[in-house]
């Protein structure tokens, strides 16, 4: 065999191995995406007759942890929350309701108090583990398997607050969403991806399982 042959063998060869290697699909050493008010308590969350309330976070990964920054405007001014990490959301991802929500927004892990100024916006900055690895579990349970809290969200500290301005909270019944267990509701949370249905934390997607899973 020639020389020129022995080497056109050996790149289809080449070739040959690496098309057959899967494709590791990189992590992102950056994340951006929104929060979106609660439908039901969007009148009570912003001012009357203002602008929609919006926020936007960016998280940027580390290599010990994580740091997540958050940003809100056209909140009602001197509001206070309670930022959690969350298993699931009450929103599709065109932001409206999911009609098949539950009731339960699953594992919840406590991360940071927020408070609105008065101009209305609230900026924010925590450090932690969050994208592709943030989970909880209990050991000593008798499926003791670790779940993820890919979504972020925040609830309305004081009851009081989402029972005004035409929203409707009982607030003899609060939420434990607060560091004394009596928050109001949700006030804005995140959506899932369209395709996979994870939460933005999630930035390396597994979808060769059903459903599809996050690569730690």
């Amino acid at each position: 065999m020639s020389s020129l042959n022995k080497f056109l063998l050996v790149l289809v060869l080449g070739v040959t191995v690496l098309t057959t290697v899967p494709r590791a699909t990189a992590q992102a050493d950056v994340a951006h995406f929104n929060l979106f008010p609660n439908p039901k308590f969007a009148s009570c969350l912003g001012v009357s007759g203002g602008a929609t309330p919006a926020a936007k976070v960016t998280v940027y990964r580390g290599k010990l942890n994580d740091t997540l920054v958050i940003s809100a405007k056209n909140i009602r001014p001197g509001l206070a929350f309670d930022m959690f990490t969350v298993q699931r959301t009450n929103l599709l991802p065109d932001a409206t309701v999911d009609p098949a929500f539950t009731g339960s927004f699953g594992f919840a892990w406590y991360q940071s108090d927020l408070q609105a100024n008065r101009d209305g916006k609230i900026n924010a900055t925590i450090k932690t583990v969050l994208l592709d690895q943030i989970f909880g579990f209990d050991p000593e349970l008798s499926n003791p398997n670790p779940v993820n809290t890919f979504h972020l969200g925040f609830w309305f500290n004081d009851p009081n607050d989402a029972n005004v301005n035409g929203c409707v909270f009982d607030v003899t019944h609060p939420t434990p969403f607060n560091g004394e267990h009596k928050a109001g509701p949700l006030a804005m949370i995140s959506v899932p991806d369209a395709d996979t249905n994870l939460g933005p934390l999630c930035t390396n997607p597994n979808t060769d399982t059903d459903p599809p899973s996050c690569n730690p």
